[in-house]
């Protein structure tokens, strides 16, 4: 039986205290997560001054050696660029770009002097368009203050933040949810349980759960296996042999429109573990925050149940 899916009559509630409850934490915690960020951020501006000699040193070498420091000199240019706006501006390859700024290293297969080629492209592109404004003494010539520095790296890590307030919110999220329900269910006796290889979903203990746990499914034409991340599994302490654990997918929203757009994503991931696993998997959303009427009557429609984290005891309804 569904615990909140064939309630609608509750939804309207729901919603409304939700959406209290995430506004809540926002305004609690939301500016210290995005504050620690940008003082570690400021530390890494910092780092790739120094690495380039205060941006007096951009060259192939020096980006070869730190291919880290490359999505910071995009945020140190007037304007700062996004990254698809520095692989056209320098006519550079996309793999490139991804390898510096993703993986933080130079592509290990590329040819030497292509690299150096276009290495060259991106330092000439980025030495273009430096604010001087903020790093005056590109213009005096003249040996900057720690002040200077200091001051110059707190701005270019607020424009880098800024480009990734969400991601800094939603991480500091995702933490705070799990950890919510690591707290939870340690209360009531389960233990955890660390992912990784030779952890499998269907075979794990009663009364253990896990966060982030990869589940690999066949795709429907049977030619490849991808792994679905699940942020929480957690095997009942009351398990009978041969029963699946609890699958949870915890999410968060801040407003209304996002979540409707990315609805469809649930109701992908838990067809393709039904059609593996057969339709004893039991796949739940662990809301918190901006979903409407339209979200959950959709998710209801997919065969989708959810909890509420302003109402976490409900677990206990499906067998926790």
């Amino acid at each position: 039986m569904p615990v909140n899916a064939d309630k609608p009559h509750l939804w309207k509630q729901d919603i409304a205290q939700s959406v209290d409850f995430y506004n809540s934490w926002f305004m609690e915690f939301a500016p210290r997560a995005y504050r620690d960020t940008r003082i570690a951020t400021t530390q890494q501006v910092e780092s790739a001054l120094e690495e380039t000699a205060n941006l007096t040193n951009i060259t192939p070498a020096v980006l070869r050696q730190h291919p880290s420091v490359l999505p910071i000199l995009r945020m140190a240019t007037a304007p700062p660029i996004a990254r698809d706006r520095l692989i056209g501006l320098a006519g550079v390859s996309p793999n490139l770009i991804k390898n510096m700024e993703v993986d933080q290293r130079i592509p290990p297969k590329m040819n030497s002097t292509m690299l150096n080629a276009e290495l060259e492209k991106i330092a000439q592109v980025i030495a273009r368009l430096i604010d001087k404004d903020i790093f005056p003494w590109l213009d005096t010539m003249l040996e900057p203050t720690d002040t200077q520095i200091h001051r110059a790296a707190t701005i270019v890590a607020d424009r880098f933040c800024g480009a990734l307030a969400d991601p800094i919110i939603r991480n500091a999220q995702e933490q705070r949810q799990l950890a919510t329900i690591r707290q939870h269910l340690e209360e009531r006796g389960y233990t955890y349980v660390r992912g990784g290889a030779g952890l499998r979903f269907e075979t794990m203990e009663l009364g253990t759960f896990s966060f982030r746990l990869n589940i690999p499914v066949n795709l429907q034409s049977g030619s490849k296996q991808v792994n679905i991340p699940i942020d929480a599994v957690i095997m009942p302490l009351q398990s009978t042999l041969g029963d699946l654990p609890l699958l949870i997918e915890a999410k968060s929203a801040g407003d209304f429109t996002n979540p409707n757009k990315r609805r469809k994503e649930e109701a992908v991931k838990i067809a393709q573990l039904r059609s593996n696993y057969g339709n004893q998997v039991r796949f739940v959303l662990f809301l918190c925050g901006y979903f409407d009427s339209g979200y959950l009557g959709y998710e209801a429609a997919e065969g989708i149940d959810w909890l509420w984290e302003h109402r976490i005891e409900d677990l206990a309804l499906f067998g926790i």
